[in-house]
């Protein structure tokens, strides 16, 4: 194989470099779910979907304490984002039994932290997750934030501007959904480039012992 047309994967992306990338943005349906009624629906489209992205937000403390509870769940397919106001209907049964589902492959990163805030809302089982974090290694990849592995492997740049916002506010602004559903949608991006890398071939790591993690 012509090593020319590889991509090209570094072990540690340098941080300095996402300035100057494109932005990426989620370009599919969002739709807002802040009734048990409508996470039920949700949940029906969703569970017929082979592969799902999930998030979290939570609205930040800016001072010592405890932490709020999560605002939001976001569960994207590679065209639908679901945005579930947990704020507002708390974690519904629909919602745990996606979780729990054995026959759709799930991806999340840092999906631990999401989990022990999850169940702060109340105690259930969750199902198994592709961890992005513990996925990437196989590749040799060390990076574990979401926006320097996206910029490693697809060359875009994922804006966190919104990170810091009301996740509880009374009405989610445009800004803050799309910022919401490109996280979720990012990781299903991820996982598939991946895994065509992988089948392929077409792929080889250096090591950037000059970037700043």
């Amino acid at each position: 194989m012509d090593t020319a047309q590889r991509r090209i994967l570094v072990n540690r992306f340098d941080k300095h470099l996402l300035a100057n990338l494109p932005r990426a943005d989620f370009q599919g349906r969002i739709i807002v779910i802040d009734t048990i009624g409508d996470a039920n629906k949700a949940v029906r489209y969703l569970q017929r979907q082979p592969l799902l992205g999930f998030d979290t937000e939570t609205r930040p403390t800016f001072r010592p304490g405890p932490m709020n509870q999560v605002a939001l769940l976001q569960v994207s397919t590679p065209d639908t984002c679901f945005l579930f106001r947990l704020c507002r209907i708390g974690l519904p049964n629909c919602l745990v039994r996606l979780m729990g589902n054995r026959h759709i492959r799930k991806v999340a990163l840092s999906w631990v932290d999401d989990t022990n805030q999850l169940k702060r809302l109340r105690d259930f089982k969750m199902g198994e997750f592709i961890e992005l974090q513990t996925y990437v290694r196989q590749f040799g990849i060390e990076d574990a934030s979401l926006q320097k592995l996206y910029a490693n492997v697809l060359g875009q740049k994922i804006s966190k501007a919104q990170q810091l916002s009301n996740w509880e506010a009374d009405v989610l602004k445009e800004p803050q959904k799309q910022y919401a559903a490109t996280d979720a949608w990012a990781c299903i991006r991820l996982y598939s480039e991946l895994e065509q890398l992988k089948e392929n071939g077409n792929w080889e790591l250096k090591n950037n012992d000059e970037s700043v993690s």
